[in-house]
């Protein structure tokens, strides 16, 4: 009999870092204000469309409500009538809004562009938000909040908005269902007049197209559209202000949601490819510290992640997890070990190593289909950025040093700078909490 030997087998080592290949692209501003990006993809005969305009500081109500309706019919076609002409062009469009803009997103076949166009064109002048649809999708929209204000994740992010941002619009991100009761069909045109325009507004297609003509189809079917509307300014993000945790009452959970935002930078500081690195070993990806600590070593938790999130008026990163009641207190007090640790001692080569080979392919695969590389290319756009950032980043991320990581994790992940919330039981969690930190406690 042969004896086989078993064991386990080494990984191989991690292949070179493929270079990042920009696609073929073109920019035009039209007369009306409206900036068009079209970059070519050819992977399928689809277009995609990404329409962003600046929409902060509006009343969450009305926004949520208008985007709910957005697409609901115009002067020249009923919501039917719209949708059964996309799906011609094997297209559609879809509405919403955030506390940065308002999104129209779709997706045509090539062939159907200038008809998507002219299609978009039509909802942007003549949306006429007939009263028995805005009456129906209403009635939608506060069922999806009430259903979201049961939830324990939606409520630890609310909480956590709240304390991270204080009086500033980002603090509130949902509106209450009375309001969104009390919107009518004129309270929408107006809103429509008044932010629906072409001012400040980012335009970007991107699929098997030829750039300067997918240009000349935006400019033929969005030239007339006007408005006398300014893009709506937000002001700065407030910094955070570290203070007691706060604990949101949540009488017999038996989970705890933990939520801990610490400061991070827009993607154009110099410390940001390093945070992203930073970010990675501590949190960010499944083979990080912290998953690896709560997770795989003590079971605390399934999923724990943590991620920089980007907004137009500020850069914050957070950290979540769902734990068992019973374990609330250690799991934060790991959390916050894993955070000391990556701020004082340097992570080891190979550690780095491998969270830059994440990030460097988790932004390739970002680009690689057409739909992603429209989200991108949008989102870029919309804070001022265009895909050439891209190359930059990727360079600072093949640069950054054990040095480089080590100062961002400390200049920005010190559990000293970190605003803690906690959605629990407090009659079961406050005590053991606040064994090692002080503890603020309000009712959900």
């Amino acid at each position: 009999m042969t004896t086989v030997e078993t064991g386990t087998r080494p990984l191989p080592a991690l292949g070179p870092n493929r270079r990042l290949k920009l696609p073929k692209q073109a920019e035009r501003t039209l007369d009306n204000g409206l900036t068009v990006i079209a970059v070519r993809r050819s992977a399928i005969p689809l277009v995609e469309l990404r329409l962003w305009m600046p929409f902060g500081r509006t009343h969450l109500a009305r926004g949520g409500m208008l985007a709910q309706t957005l697409l609901s019919g115009t002067e020249t076609h009923t919501a039917t009538q719209l949708a059964a002409e996309l799906q011609k062009v094997g297209g559609g469009l879809s509405a919403g809004v955030d506390p940065d803009r308002l999104m129209l997103s779709g997706a045509s076949l090539v062939t159907g562009l200038d008809r998507m166009l002219e299609l978009l064109a039509d909802v942007l002048t003549g949306a006429t938000y007939p009263a028995d649809w805005v009456e129906t999708e209403r009635d939608r929209l506060v069922d999806r909040i009430q259903v979201a204000q049961s939830q324990p994740a939606h409520l630890a992010r609310t909480a956590l908005l709240k304390r991270i941002y204080g009086r500033h619009p980002y603090a509130v991100q949902t509106p209450e269902p009375d309001q969104v009761r009390a919107v009518k069909p004129p309270v929408l045109r107006r809103l429509h007049a008044e932010r629906v325009h072409p001012a400040g507004a980012v335009l970007v297609l991107v699929g098997d197209v030829q750039p300067e003509r997918a240009l000349d189809a935006a400019e033929r079917a969005l030239s007339g559209w006007q408005g006398d509307g300014q893009p709506a300014e937000l002001p700065p993000a407030p910094p955070l202000e570290p203070g007691p945790l706060l604990l949101v009452d949540r009488p017999g959970s038996v989970q705890s949601s933990l939520r801990i935002a610490l400061p991070a930078v827009p993607r154009t500081h110099p410390d940001h490819a390093a945070l992203q690195l930073a970010n990675l070993v501590f949190g960010g990806y499944f083979s990080s510290r912290w998953v690896e600590n709560i997770r795989e070593d003590k079971g605390y938790t399934y999923g724990p992640h943590s991620l920089v999130e980007h907004s137009v008026a500020g850069s914050v990163l957070v950290a979540a997890a769902e734990v068992a009641t019973e374990v609330t207190a250690p799991a934060l007090l790991e959390t916050l070990y894993e955070l000391g640790r990556l701020a004082t001692v340097p992570p080891k080569p190979d550690e780095l190593e491998q969270a830059r080979q994440y990030a460097l392919g988790t932004l390739q695969l970002g680009m690689s289909t057409q739909a992603g590389l429209a989200s991108l290319t949008s989102a870029y756009a919309g804070n001022g950025l265009r895909l050439d950032f891209l190359a930059e980043h990727a360079a600072r991320l093949a640069a950054a040093t054990v040095d480089d990581v080590t100062a961002a994790a400390a200049r920005y992940l010190a559990p000293a700078q970190a605003v803690t919330v906690v959605l629990g039981d407090a009659e079961r969690v406050a005590d053991s909490l606040a064994t090692l930190t002080p503890v603020r406690t309000e009712s959900s």
